[in-house]
This record gives C-alpha cells, structure tokens and sequence, in this order.
C-alpha cells in the first residue's frame, strides 16, 4: 500500500514534506479551494492581506517546495465554477511558484505523477491535446485564461 498524491496539505509540516519528498509522493495543493472557502464562509474579498486560513495553506505549499516534494495541479472544483481551473493556476503562481513551474505541474509533471504515459509532452505517438493561449504563460500564468485556440486528439475544436 501507499500513496502517490497527497491532496490539500493545509498544515503540512517540513519534516512531512521531507518524508514525502523522499518517496516521491506529490502534493496536489487546492490553494484555491482554501481561498474560495475564504471567500464564501470569511467574506474574504480577494485583497491581501489574506486570511490566515489562506496564508497557512500557502506556507504549507512553499514548504512542499522548497523540500522538494513533486506539485501536481488539481483544484478540487466543486469549490468554484467548473471550467475555472486556471484559479488553482493563479493560486499556486500567487502562493510564490514561478509561472513556468505551475505550467509544468499542470502538464508534463501531472501526466508523470498520474502514471499517464500518453500525454504531458508534445511528441510523436502522444496524445495531442494542446491549447494556445494569448500572452505568455509563463512570465503569467493568467494567460491561460485566454484560450485561442483547442485541439483534442489531434483535432481542432476550436480555433480564432
């Protein structure tokens, strides 16, 4: 028995991240869910300073980090509208990891944490499920807010 994920981690301490690292169980963080719940149950409006319940979980996730723990993207939807994951995205970029790591972990690390050898990589023999965005994701992660463009399977579904 085991784990691969670990899914929230609010509270998580350095010595649990470090036995986490160590065996390669990912964190799948939800900041967004702790920040929706803020919203919905602390009146919380969005501005920062956050409440604490929003900051631990933040600390938790540096902490992962900087322990080396592998971040997968998840955003426990159900808190928020379907169709908004990129809140986990902003979330995760906001809580202090760069642009390009979120992007990674949404992608080509979510694909190695979930054993999904098909997929996380644009290469021959993949599957080709691409999006392109307006703006740069990863100088800002909200570009992919701004979806240009679709393909699933090799196929456009949507295009400008």
């Amino acid at each position: 028995a085991g784990a691969d994920t670990i899914e929230h981690g609010y509270g998580g301490t350095a010595e649990v991240f470090k036995a986490m690292a160590a065996k390669g169980i990912a964190l799948c963080p939800t900041i967004a869910a702790s920040e929706a719940y803020a919203r919905y149950f602390q009146h919380w409006n969005g501005q920062e300073p956050a409440p604490e319940s929003v900051q631990e979980n933040r600390r938790s996730f540096q902490m992962a980090i900087k322990a080396g723990v592998p971040i997968c993207m998840g955003g426990d939807v159900g808190v928020y509208t379907h169709g908004q994951n990129w809140m986990e995205m902003d979330a995760m970029q906001r809580a202090g990891m760069p642009a390009a790591q979120v992007l990674i972990a949404a992608t080509s690390g979510n694909a190695r944490i979930l054993h999904l050898g098909d997929r996380g990589a644009v290469r021959t023999g993949l599957l080709a499920d691409l999006v392109a965005v307006d703006g740069d994701p990863t100088r800002d992660v909200s570009a992919v807010r701004h979806i240009r463009m679709v393909m699933k399977g090799g196929q456009l579904v949507r295009r400008p």
